[in-house]
């Protein structure tokens, strides 16, 4: 099992990127840059490239629908040149009020998307030849009645560092995450609750890796929540701080009926937790809805209070099948707490 951590993208991108050289010597493996309505993730994936020697760089996540599959694979291509093979595109749909709202564009066919995204992005690094591509959602180059009719097919023009770059897709939906099991490296799931991962996704991952592609190896998943270890009370009180992320995901990321993360809250069994946090949410009133998260999601999503917990907390996530501990380290000295995590591993 690796470690890995999601940069946080409030306050100061830049400061958050300069503690990561302590962290890596410490013994963290990936980063993962988020890409929400803030600033994008290559930027300052870039600028991590620069300040980092070992640890792997993700995107997590670009979403799909903002660049062209060629766009995003120059972009993983020129990152994982800038950091000596160290890049990981992270990819995912995201949602109808980011991608309409923010993006401008159509909410559509997100699976054939998702899937057409990825094969584009594979046959653009290997350059075996120029790509075309004839698909539900692109076709390359673009057919005459839709265009000038002068495209042709290119092959990139640098030799990438890599001929295959790791590609991780964010997915929480019953034929996403069989898609994600089929195509993927690897797999980020949100709001993850080790104990009940089978009983919610072992169907959908036990069809995807039927089809899946030998030459990709083991599917690799990364999930996980926050770090805190003490035996006092106020250490196990830090897994309330968060609250309002999980309130903010399952209440406000999506409409009524369209919030794939309220969705995964009523697959857990809290649906009357998931429709109390909802229209709290809606109706302005966040505090309440954070405070509504049931206790049980708080313990469970984190890897807060005395060290045995956290290491019965680490046992489950690993018995779920996460390969790499996605942990927020939390307290005055994040370097400590990633080193002796690294020691129990």
């Amino acid at each position: 099992m690796r470690i890995s951590m999601p940069l946080q993208y409030a306050g100061d991108p830049k400061d958050a990127a300069d503690r990561l050289a302590g962290l890596e010597k410490a013994g963290l493996d990936t980063v993962w840059v988020a890409e929400a309505y803030g600033y994008d993730s290559p930027t300052l994936m870039g600028y991590i490239a620069a300040r980092t020697e070992r640890v792997r760089i993700g995107s997590a996540i670009l979403p799909l629908y903002s660049r062209t599959p060629a766009l995003i694979a120059q972009t993983a291509a020129g990152l994982d040149h800038l950091s000596d093979g160290r890049a990981v595109l992270g990819l995912g749909a995201s949602g109808p009020q980011v991608i309409e709202g923010w993006h401008g564009v159509p909410y559509t066919k997100p699976l054939a998307r998702t899937r057409e995204v990825v094969e584009i992005c594979r046959k653009v690094w290997a350059r075996q030849e120029p790509v075309t591509h004839d698909g539900a959602v692109f076709t390359l180059p673009l057919p005459p009645d839709q265009g000038t009719g002068l495209g042709k097919p290119l092959k990139l023009i640098n030799h990438p560092v890599r001929a295959s770059i790791p590609v991780y897709v964010a997915s929480l939906g019953e034929k996403n995450v069989e898609l994600t099991a089929e195509i993927a490296d690897g797999w980020l799931p949100h709001l993850f609750i080790p104990e009940k991962a089978q009983e919610i996704w072992g169907g959908a991952l036990e069809r995807g890796a039927a089809k899946r592609t030998p030459g990709l190896g083991p599917l690799e998943i990364s999930a996980g929540g926050m770090l805190a270890i003490g035996e006092d009370e106020d250490t196990r009180k830090l897994a309330d701080f968060s609250r309002p992320m999980i309130a903010l995901y399952v209440g406000g990321m999506g409409a009524k009926g369209k919030n794939f993360y309220n969705t995964l809250m009523r697959r857990y069994g809290y649906e009357e937790a998931a429709d109390k946090i909802q229209d709290l949410y809606l109706a302005g009133r966040k505090d309440e809805a954070a405070a509504a998260v049931p206790a049980e999601v708080v313990e469970l999503t984190n890897l807060v209070g005395p060290e045995s917990h956290v290491r019965e907390r680490v046992a489950a996530f690993r018995a779920a099948g996460v390969t790499h501990l996605n942990v927020i380290p939390v307290g005055d000295d994040p370097v400590k707490l990633i080193e002796k995590l690294r020691g129990w591993l």
